[in-house]
């Protein structure tokens, strides 16, 4: 998802001191553009033998996207799927872990001679400490061990720069730590990342792989992959210097003409974009009567951009979960997916391949189960796609549990430090309220690390809300106890480890950038920044841009800012370089560097709680929001 602060340097910190980002040029080097065939295709069922093959096979994609190294089962909200029942009750199903996952797509495969693994990004990146902590490794070898096929980049394949990501591709121990196990060596993704939009400002060419082709007895279906084109808005400098993102039709366009060229007539997108499904229900009808396009957001515009010559469209970023038919350039219906986050869905469609003409067969689209416009109709092949719970009650994916359990024997001396107590859950990722109670806590904790003058004199603090990564949740797996929040846990929420700056901003840059969050860029999807104790203001809804803050409620201390007044503000490095569009905290002067976001949230909950006197939730009270 975006609005989140990028630099995952908490091991770095833990384990060993920073290492710098090497050139692009070493990316590119190691990684050259072109096309990789593959074509294992999991081998599950039986195939032709030496029969005449018929005319059409169907290709089964089996998709997910944005797991973030959500290894485990993700704790809390975070960890559950809405679910639409028969009478049109809604309830909340646990959902994810790479155990699961595994056994999900490995029990999908069954029957299936043709079937391709591919994901949409953001694999890596903002990841629980199982995985983070040692550099997203963990979640590379989980992901060899499923057979995923093929994933585009996301915004967070760039969290720790070109660099790392050419590592996490081509392996190798880290520069800096090493290796993490005596006598291994990391051997990197055995799956190609696909970045066809992403291209060094040296050599103007794609840092990896802009597209694969997957073949099997003659079927032959290639996948191009690209990120948004925004990355650099919601990543730190570091991460994408040297980098040049583009737009991703024209991307996709250029790469497909390309293919087809190539005689590659079935392709398939990965794009690390998505968009808002009308429903939150992952089985919602994305295509019933009235629902429109079903989704909207910015894939609305991308899928109807994207030439003919693409036959589906896998997606992400929004962490949302829908099936849906969107027509393409020609009027036809093609389907767009996206399996939420975490691990928790996975999709499964059927794609009918022609191999007389080489092509996928868009005869009709189901999508969620509902049929969709026909049209032209070479065969009677009606291709389905739909999204499935990555449920909790089957049996784990052995394989996976002991990946698991090496690598958390590898973390327990850090993850199960205590570093405070809570006396319920105290929501972050899983609220849906413009000001969360984790959000609170998170800038009350900025703020008290950074008021002292030696630490930076603040006045007041501001948190993005999507470096909130997850919740606090009282009950948490584990052993530690209920209540007791350990390292690992912290560190699941504020997994960045970003460097805390303390910058002089004019109250009229404090208002401007109040405005920022509900305008710009940030009108369609507002951006709410967590405040810290002390400010309050009005946030209306029912106005437009700029207009839904109401700059005569704006008080800091029970006092009306003053627009020529200086104030110390606190945020996080991220924010400082005005990302998530909030230029107007870009604009800052007279930094000091403080310590980590972690550092000074583990402070907090040290300082304010014990075992017999845990911190109860905030009560949220600083934004008042008219609807």
């Amino acid at each position: 998802m975006s609005a989140t602060p990028q630099k995952n340097r908490a091991s770095r910190r833990v384990l060993a001191a920073a290492a710098g980002l090497v050139t692009v040029g070493a990316l590119v080097a190691a990684m050259p553009a072109g096309a990789h065939e593959r074509g294992h295709g999991h081998g599950h069922g039986k195939g032709h033998g030496h029969q005449t093959p018929a005319r059409t096979v169907d290709v089964q994609l089996l998709s997910f996207n944005d797991l973030h190294g959500n290894l485990e089962p993700p704790a809390g909200s975070a960890g559950m799927v809405n679910e639409v029942q028969a009478d049109g009750t809604r309830k909340d199903v646990p959902a994810g872990g790479v155990e699961y996952l595994a056994a999900s797509l490995r029990a999908a495969r069954k029957g299936h001679p043709y079937s391709i693994t591919a994901a949409g990004g953001d694999m890596v990146g903002a990841s629980p400490l199982l995985s983070g902590l040692f550099h997203d490794e963990p979640t590379i070898e989980a992901l060899n061990k499923i057979d995923l096929d093929v994933t585009s980049v996301g915004n967070h394949e760039f969290d720790e720069g070109a660099t790392e990501l050419a590592r996490l591709q081509n392996g190798g121990c880290h520069p800096v730590e090493g290796c993490y196990e005596k006598g291994k060596k990391f051997k990197g993704a055995d799956f190609p990342y696909l970045a066809a939009n992403v291209t060094s400002e040296k050599t103007g060419k794609p840092i990896l792989r802009p597209y694969t082709v997957w073949k099997k007895n003659g079927v032959k279906i290639g996948f191009i992959g690209v990120t948004l084109e925004g990355t650099p808005d919601i990543v730190t400098a570091n991460g994408v210097k040297g980098l040049k993102f583009h737009d991703e039709v024209e991307t996709i366009n250029k790469y497909a003409k390309e293919l087809d060229r190539q005689g590659v007539k079935s392709i398939v997108a990965l794009i690390h974009e998505g968009g808002a499904p009308a429903s939150a229900s992952y089985n919602y009808d994305c295509d019933s009567p009235g629902a429109g396009d079903g989704v909207s957001g910015p894939i609305t515009d991308i899928a109807k951009g994207i030439t003919p010559k693409v036959d589906a469209l896998v997606t992400g970023h929004t962490h949302q979960a829908y099936v849906c038919t969107i027509p393409d350039p020609a009027g036809n219906p093609r389907l767009v997916t996206s399996a939420a986050s975490f691990g928790k869905l996975y999709t499964d469609t059927t794609l009918t391949y022609d191999r007389r003409t080489n092509d996928i067969v868009r005869t009709a689209v189901k999508g969620s189960g509902k049929k969709g416009t026909k049209h032209h109709s070479p065969a009677p092949s009606n291709p389905v796609s739909a999204n499935h719970i990555v449920s909790r009650d089957q049996k784990p994916a052995k394989d996976m549990t002991d990946l698991i359990a090496r690598w958390n024997t590898l973390a327990a001396p850090i993850s199960n430090r205590p570093q405070g107590y809570i006396s319920a859950d105290i929501n972050g990722r899983g609220s849906t309220a413009p000001e969360k109670p984790l959000g609170d806590l998170i800038a009350d904790a900025q703020l008290e690390g950074l008021a002292p003058a030696d630490k930076g004199g603040a006045v007041v603090a501001f948190m993005n809300p999507g470096g909130i990564r997850a919740d606090l949740v009282y009950k948490a797996s584990g052993s530690e106890g209920d209540g007791v929040v350990t390292y690992g846990e912290s560190f699941t929420v504020q997994p960045f480890t970003n460097m805390m700056n303390v910058v002089d901003l004019t109250g009229a840059q404090l208002v401007s950038a109040l405005q920022q969050q509900v305008s710009g860029p940030n009108e369609a999807s507002p951006k709410i920044l967590q405040v810290s104790d002390g400010l309050t203001y009005t946030l209306d809804m029912t106005k437009s841009g700029a207009d839904r803050v109401v700059t005569d409620t704006i008080r800091l201390n029970g006092e009306a800012i003053d627009p020529g007044k200086t104030y110390r503000v606190a945020m996080n490095e991220f924010l400082a370089g005005g990302g998530d569009g909030f230029a107007a905290l870009g604009e800052g002067t007279d930094k000091l560097v403080g310590a980590s976001d972690l550092d000074l949230f583990n402070a907090y909950l040290a300082a304010h709680s014990t075992a017999s006197a845990p911190l109860a939730p905030p009560a949220a009270d600083r934004i008042t929001v008219i609807q």
